[in-house]
């Protein structure tokens, strides 16, 4: 599988499953769709910054990959996934410019947001002023999927703008309207999924840490991201 899952991402996607005893602890908003959608919208669109520490997990062709990190995403557009294990590397944006930075290797990539087809992209949109159900079609529960914690809810949907070889997204959601996980389905039935946990909201986070200076010494490449 491409792991840069074209799009302009990840910011679409639900549906929901529980087992039929959890369906009845999730609260009444949750089971009507569209009204769990913009209590996801309202949430999310009055933040200005957002912390978490992540996991990545990969499932395709091969061994299953798994990364681990903190992500900061502040308005407009700005990200910084400091990757920690098992290897370092930084995928950083000011909103305009995103650099990946890979220390073992001593290379630099560079390439305009505009132009950026990354899998990481799309968690912009948290800040952004996103609707779930224009980005999503076919927006529903997804009964076939069960949530990691009881009470959470799971949406499916498919995005209605071209994004690459992405087929579907599932977003987890807390009874707090809180994503926790998001699921990538590509064309090929390979999957990114993202879990986050400890969100910490409207932090003080200076722009400083969203800009890169590349190291003395590292090479920088300018143009696509590479895998």
């Amino acid at each position: 599988m491409n792991r840069r899952i074209s799009c302009w991402v990840l910011f679409s996607c639900l549906s929901f499953v529980c087992l039929s005893f959890v369906a009845f602890a999730v609260p009444v908003r949750a089971e009507n769709v569209s009204a769990l959608a913009r209590a996801v919208d309202e949430h999310y669109n009055h933040l200005r910054t957002l912390q978490s520490d992540f996991t990545e997990i990969y499932r395709g062709d091969g061994p299953e990959r798994v990364e681990a990190g903190t992500l900061w995403l502040k308005k407009p557009r700005k990200m910084r996934w400091e990757y920690r294990s098992p290897k370092e590397k930084l995928f950083i944006s000011d909103g305009q410019v995103v650099w990946f930075y890979l220390p073992e290797e001593r290379q630099v990539r560079k390439t305009t947001l505009k132009e950026l087809d990354d899998i990481r992209s799309p968690l912009a949109f948290l800040l952004g002023k996103t609707k779930l159900e224009k980005e999503l079609q076919g927006l529903s529960r997804a009964v076939d999927q069960t949530p990691l914690e009881a009470g959470d809810t799971v949406l499916r949907g498919v995005p209605r703008a071209p994004m690459g070889q992405l087929s579907e997204v599932l977003l987890e959601i807390t009874p707090a309207d809180k994503i926790v996980r998001i699921v990538l389905t590509d064309a090929d039935g390979a999957t990114t999924e993202f879990r986050f946990a400890g969100w910490k909201e409207n932090l003080e986070i200076g722009d400083g840490r969203f800009q890169f200076r590349p190291p003395a010494g590292v090479e920088t490449v300018e143009g696509e991201l590479g895998p």
